[in-house]
């Protein structure tokens, strides 16, 4: 890969200059892109030409930027997050359906929760969560659900860096962090009251991927207030046992001793059954 005189690979330049956009800031100039990558207004200039080029940006009439619709055509194809989330949805519905909160689906990203999906209602207590969004792996319930079941690698390094403070009671400390996460490994799932905002309880279960591992985890965010938990984690550890169940389906092709009777690789998992059968066979048409 090709690198620039600072030893700075070009693709990480670029990745950088995507990487100024947030969701709280979703269009930029020019010099403001320059600004927030740190890089120099020629390097800018041309990055961003060769990204808009791409279709990675797109440039709008009064000369700012946003991300172009490249990057969600690319998003789409990419089965370990889409496919993960449109096999969920129908169960996140499903408790959504009971609880009137707020329901998320979340993956490890670092030593970071990665947001893929979550349905709200208006009037539903606070939450910090969006869906593409990150929060540190301490302070969310699902993020300690996905830390319980990591490497010890993953441990050392959210220890290595402070965690930060969100309310009185989020874990900052590593006695605090280790306590934690052998309560979650023996109840199996996660219970934080107030960790994030005061006001509001998240509640995580981990979802175990078609070859038995945590790959991810489902979790409501609700009032912070005296209701039992245990109906809450029953609803969700069920709907967590049927997307492993779909995940099995779906990914183990025909004859792998954990496959589901009847399951196979499906890439487009959101659509009905004739539907992918349909699909399938345009498919092996083409390539033959």
């Amino acid at each position: 890969m090709a690198r620039a005189s600072g030893g700075e690979s070009v693709l990480s330049k670029h990745l950088r200059v995507l990487g100024t956009f947030e969701a709280a800031v979703p269009f930029l100039t020019l010099t403001e892109i320059s600004d927030r990558a740190g890089l120099a207004p020629s390097t800018a200039h041309r990055i961003v030409a060769e990204l808009e080029h791409e279709g990675l940006l797109e440039r709008l009439p009064d000369r700012t930027y946003r991300l172009g619709i490249r990057l969600w055509e690319l998003a789409c194809r990419t089965p370990g997050a889409l496919g993960l989330r449109e096999l969920a949805r129908p169960y996140l519905q499903a408790v959504h359906a009971r609880v009137r909160q707020h329901i998320q689906l979340a993956v490890l990203s670092g030593t970071e929760v990665l947001f893929l999906d979550r349905l709200s209602v208006r009037d539903a207590v606070v939450n910090a969560t969006l869906i593409g969004g990150r929060i540190p792996v301490h302070a969310s319930s699902s993020g300690l659900v996905m830390l319980a079941h990591a490497g010890p690698a993953v441990l050392e390094e959210v220890l290595s860096k402070p965690m930060h403070r969100f309310t009185p009671h989020t874990i900052t400390t590593e006695r605090e962090l280790r306590a934690m996460l052998r309560r979650v490994r023996a109840d199996g799932w996660a219970v934080t009251d107030g960790h994030i905002h005061e006001e509001s309880r998240g509640i995580a279960v981990p979802v175990y991927g078609a070859h038995n591992d945590v790959i991810a985890a489902i979790g409501l965010v609700v009032p912070n207030d005296d209701v039992p938990v245990l109906g809450h984690i029953e609803l969700l550890s069920h709907a967590a046992r049927e997307i492993s169940v779909a995940l099995r389906a779906a990914y183990l092709p025909t004859g792998h001793p954990s496959a589901t009777p009847g399951g196979r690789f499906r890439p487009l998992v959101n659509s009905s059954l004739k539907s992918m059968e349909y699909l399938e066979s345009i498919s092996v048409s083409r390539g033959a």
